[in-house]
């Protein structure tokens, strides 16, 4: 092969970086029908079903860190909602999917879940949480490292409770407290979200 044709050490990297992250985006959505959206590369289905009924994405968009994509958010509700009062009133089920797009330490991430729910409760809601807040962070501390393309999703199921699921595999079992999944939702969606622009974008803006 001539030399100009040949890869060199930073060509193949690039390739490699674009094959992971192209096999871990591409299975990022659950389609029930042929209608998608695209958000940093990851496709979200405009249409899902959880636990026997149709959800739609309520909205979709991505975290920041300075100028750096951490990842893709998308929010899945059974009608369209604008805030997150509007949502805790919402009977059925309920399912926030989140697609990495660097390389994340997962229990940094777990402990910036904490304090993101701390800030966006009164301490006497947070206290009583507590042993859900330690799962969060066990859960995302056994896993070390989340890859882009790499995915979790939390779901709360009427009857059932919050489910947390890392790399499509559910962590445990569900976390029954009805406030608990309102607290994780609080970290993007609260007063005090960890991205003003995911927040609007998650709630339709």
């Amino acid at each position: 092969m001539s030399p100009a044709f040949r890869s060199t050490p930073p060509m193949r990297a690039l390739a490699a970086l674009a094959l992971v992250a192209g096999l871990g985006l591409a299975g990022a959505g659950h389609a029930d029908t042929g209608t998608q959206r695209s958000v940093g590369g990851v496709n979200y289905a405009e249409q899902l079903s959880l636990a026997g009924q149709s959800l739609q994405l309520n909205g979709a968009g991505i975290r920041y860190k300075a100028i750096f994509k951490v990842y893709a958010a998308g929010l899945y509700l059974e009608k369209p909602s604008t805030s997150l009062e509007q949502i805790s009133s919402l009977p059925g089920p309920k399912r926030l999917s989140v697609t990495m797009l660097r390389e994340i330490d997962a229990n940094e991430l777990g402990r910036l879940f904490t304090r993101g729910m701390e800030d966006n409760m009164e301490h006497a809601r947070f206290s009583r949480l507590v042993s859900g807040v330690l799962r969060i962070s066990e859960i995302f501390s056994r896993h070390k490292k989340l890859l882009p393309g790499e995915t979790f999703e939390m779901e709360w199921v009427p009857g059932q409770g919050t489910s947390i699921k890392v790399k499509g595999q559910a962590q445990g079992q569900p976390m029954p407290e009805p406030e608990f999944f309102q607290a994780l939702l609080g970290i993007w969606l609260g007063p005090k979200p960890a991205d003003e622009q995911l927040k609007k974008e998650l709630l339709g803006g």
